[in-house]
């Protein structure tokens, strides 16, 4: 299913309406979501968020959205502590009563589903941003839920009134032919956008050639491999500085403090931690990098793309839909340091490169990423199915 086409008055299908988006942290509502919330609102929604609350309650209370705190634990394994999960779900819908839930993520799509259905909810709207832990893992719980993970999604999101978000071919793809979700169910929208005036170019920053990796600090997110490629880097005797921003989170995949630490002692890499600054970030270096495992659509990469950086990606879903080889950055072999760090030395000593790559990679960030084109796409699924599309 292609995106639908945004229609000139979203209002007249949104007014009036209840929106609840089930999400598992404050923070990722604010950084992927909150931009499609306020369309929403805008167009005459009633919107609400369901999530558990950190640091950006406030934030989401002054947008004039209902805040309902939830304990989604994205790595807990207690079966009832689940069914209590899915439960306290079912009693929220019934007492918010959505005439859209927009959940994302595995967990909040798997319990959710569950509980809408439990609860009547008219219409729901699942938005998957990767195939998480539980699908790319090969450790023993991994394989022994995965099996398990597949029927459930394989019933619940093929129903009436249920629509599947993706970001990128090879998921929708994947979806169809392994789990067995119909193509009517999914619509593809690339992304939850990026702000293209926040993020823009700037001009090289003096100095040593920085490449800058934005990203949680999991090891699917290739780090262990980009240290690596440090390493090699160093061994050459390149000055080139590889950057590693972002946080650790209780994924089961993340990075321990102590070998961050580690690392930040070698000094082979810069280990700076989170920032709420990535457009300054990504102003003071020359590449961004992220050598992940899978991808759904990564917001870091978009967001160097608007600033005009050149990217070096591995070639996996999600990373090639926006560092396309030879166009807008180089793309890398997976779980492979050398070829790695071949591709950032190569962007190291050519600027004329660079900057051809990140000029095209700005013109794809407004053409085809930016905010308004994908909140026109998810306003238009919110409207054709509440007005009647199966």
């Amino acid at each position: 299913m292609t995106p639908p086409h945004p229609s000139s008055n979203p209002r007249q299908s949104l007014e009036g309406k209840n929106l609840l988006f089930l999400i598992s942290e404050d923070w990722y509502f604010c950084s992927h979501r909150l931009p499609i919330a306020r369309a929403a609102r805008d167009a005459g929604a009633k919107v609400a968020v369901a999530c558990r609350v950190r640091d950006h309650g406030d934030t989401i209370r002054k947008e004039g959205f209902d805040l309902h705190p939830i304990g989604l634990d994205r790595s807990g394994r207690n079966p009832l502590a689940d069914i209590g999960t899915i439960l306290a779900l079912r009693k929220l819908y019934q007492r918010v009563r959505p005439d859209i839930v927009h959940q994302v993520a595995v967990k909040p799509v798997l319990y959710g589903s569950i509980a809408a259905w439990l609860a009547g909810v008219p219409h729901v709207v699942n938005a998957m941003a990767g195939l998480g832990f539980v699908f790319i893992s090969k450790g023993a719980f991994a394989s022994l839920v995965r099996p398990v993970l597949i029927s459930a999604f394989r019933v619940l999101l093929n129903r009436r009134q249920s629509r599947l978000i993706l970001q990128n071919g090879d998921d929708s793809a994947l979806f169809q032919t392994k789990i067995g979700v119909r193509p009517d169910r999914i619509a593809i929208i690339r992304g939850s956008g990026v702000d293209t005036i926040s993020f823009s170019p700037a001009p090289e920053p003096d100095g040593p050639i920085i490449a800058s990796c934005v990203s949680r600090m999991l090891w699917d997110k290739g780090i262990g491999e980009l240290v690596e490629a440090a390493r090699i880097l160093r061994h050459k005797g390149s000055d080139i500085v590889i950057r590693l921003i972002g946080p650790t989170d209780d994924n089961p995949a993340s990075i321990p403090t102590e070998t961050l630490d580690a690392w930040r002692s070698e000094g082979i890499v810069e280990v700076t931690g989170p920032t709420a600054d990535i457009a300054d970030a990504y102003a003071a270096s020359h590449i961004a990098v992220l050598p992940s495992y899978r991808e759904g659509l990564p917001k870091s990469l978009l967001e160097a793309a608007a600033c005009g950086l050149p990217m070096v990606a591995t070639d996996v879903p999600g990373c090639r839909e926006v560092c396309r080889d030879g166009e807008t950055g180089l793309l890398v072999p997976v779980k492979q340091a050398k070829p790695l760090a071949d591709a950032l030395e190569r962007l190291a000593g050519d600027a004329a490169l660079r900057k051809k790559l990140g000029a095209a990679a700005r013109n794809a960030a407004e053409q085809e990423f930016a905010e308004p084109v994908i909140i026109g796409q998810t306003l238009a699924l919110y409207e054709s199915m509440l007005g009647g599309e199966n």
